[in-house]
């Protein structure tokens, strides 16, 4: 796990400070430049200017440069230092402190709110600090407000430690406490560990890609290899950088959270599964169809259907019955197989109110799904997945809302297939170099990739059943190799 460091431009910048952590000033910092080599600290610059050009400026170039994580950023700095810059962010902070005061008995409007490391005194605004945070990860913000027709944010500003009171700097010590300490999972006494991952995770999700007791599997794994994991949720992303990397564990699209925590891993610096490039990739079909077929990897026949003259080729060259999909769908949703032409023109039209575009594919029944886990493009799983009781897909979901899942069956590497394997292997090979599922359909015409998923599922008993404790041991040092190489 990374320390932390605090830097000042004096020691008499950080007065009655009880802390754990190492003190050093900017000076010291930009001068000594092997003071952490072979270490990634967590810098939290202090500095009394972040101005262009001054010592903190450079403080917090230069940590970039030398692979440590920091924060502010250069990033952060420079937008804060002009209106113009931060007014992106102005509308959707404005809507949360509108928020804030309709939800509260207090309507007082303050003139001035102080967040530490996204923590305010006054507890009415503690989204609104979380949300400011979220935007600029700045260790103190001031946000002067102006109520003329109504609240709005005028100014944002970073505040030097001098010109806070003995009261604010008593609160700021106690923010500071709270963001660099959390609460650790296992057991306490064990040896402080090199790294600490984070897993974003729904508790609430039905169908998660791996549950709760799974995760804790994989921490009992990652323990001995030094490693700490720990479960968040979508309420944590201001706290990802306190981590080293981040395995995201709940359903992925490119339009809720998951993606922009896939991004502010990869601003951070932060190795991370899946990462945004390959959410986009993956969560579109379409994209995927093109991808395979331009480089020589079988997939089912296909039609793509961007409006209602598109259905009499789809028949012709697809027949009865045929599927249909929605671009970006996952777990068997917005998946539908029509048996005639009526079928197929009632689903078209009322798709296409949805999506530009949509993909028609030959039906292909079997028994079962491959699919092959690839990470770091090599295999660490290989399963069949075996359509729903009475199903043609390997989930059925019912109009209760439930999911029936078929059964599965695990298949040691060394006993799968080689011709499905390498499949697997060249077709996640184009997405990156992540953790992938590819989802193959065997038939006596040949090996065709469905899809290539890139938030695939592994549990405990299911997936792992024949490699066993390697498939953790894999994920584990993919994520070590990429902060150690």
């Amino acid at each position: 796990m990374a320390d932390w460091v605090i830097l000042v431009d004096s020691p008499k910048d950080f007065p009655n400070a009880d802390t754990p952590h190492k003190v050093i000033t900017t000076k010291d910092y930009l001068a000594r430049t092997n003071l952490f080599r072979g270490a990634r600290p967590k810098i939290i610059n202090l500095s009394r200017s972040f101005a262009y050009q001054t010592r903190g400026y450079y403080s917090s170039l230069l940590a970039e440069a030398r692979g440590h994580r920091v924060i502010p950023s250069v990033e952060t700095m420079v937008d804060l230092g002009s209106r113009q810059l931060y007014a992106q962010a102005l509308p959707e902070l404005d809507d949360a402190l509108m928020k804030a005061l309709a939800a509260a008995d207090d309507k007082n409007v303050p003139t001035r709110i102080l967040a530490c490391f996204g923590r305010v005194g006054d507890r009415r605004f503690d989204r609104f600090g979380r949300l400011l945070f979220d935007w600029y990860r700045c260790p103190v913000l001031e946000v002067t407000i102006e109520n003329v027709d109504r609240p709005q944010i005028r100014r944002l500003a970073s505040v030097p430690m001098s010109k806070l009171t003995a009261e604010e700097l008593r609160f700021f010590h106690g923010a500071l406490h709270t963001h660099t300490t959390r609460e650790w999972r296992g057991k306490k006494d064990r040896a402080t560990p090199r790294y600490s991952f984070a897993v974003l995770h729904d508790p609430n999700e039905a169908m998660p890609p791996s549950t709760l007791s799974t995760m804790k599997h994989w921490a009992r794994i990652a323990e001995k290899l030094g490693v700490e994991i720990e479960p968040i949720t979508r309420r944590d992303l201001s706290r990802l950088a306190e981590f080293d990397a981040l395995f995201i564990r709940e359903t992925t699209s490119i339009d809720n959270h998951t993606y922009r925590f896939a991004r502010r891993a990869m601003q951070e610096g932060m190795p991370v599964i899946d990462d945004p490039i390959s959410m986009i990739r993956c969560t579109n079909k379409i994209y995927l169809h093109e991808l395979m077929t331009s480089n020589g990897i079988a997939v089912p026949p296909t039609v793509i259907i961007g409006g209602m003259h598109d259905l009499t080729r789809a028949a012709d060259e697809l027949g009865f019955p045929m599927v249909l999909k929605v671009p970006d769908s996952s777990f068997s949703r917005g998946v539908k197989k029509v048996d005639n032409a009526t079928e197929l023109d009632a689903l078209v039209r009322a798709w296409l109110t949805d999506t530009d575009l949509l993909l028609a594919q030959a039906f292909m029944p079997t028994p079962f799904d491959w699919r092959v886990g690839v990470l770091g493009g090599k295999p660490i799983f290989v399963c069949q997945y075996m359509m729903a009781k009475k199903h043609w897909q390997i989930v059925k979901h019912q109009e209760n809302g439930k999911a029936l899942e078929g059964a599965h069956n695990t298949i040691a590497l060394s006993a799968a297939p080689p011709a499905v394997i390498d499949v697997g292997l060249r077709a996640a090979q184009l997405i990156g170099s992540g953790l992938y599922g590819v989802d193959i359909k065997e038939t006596a015409d040949g090996i065709f990739v469905v899809e290539v998923n890139d938030n695939p599922n592994i549990e405990h008993g299911i997936e792992d059943f024949m490699e066993k404790d390697q498939v953790w041991i894999e994920l584990t040092r993919w994520f070590i190799d990429r902060l150690e190489g």
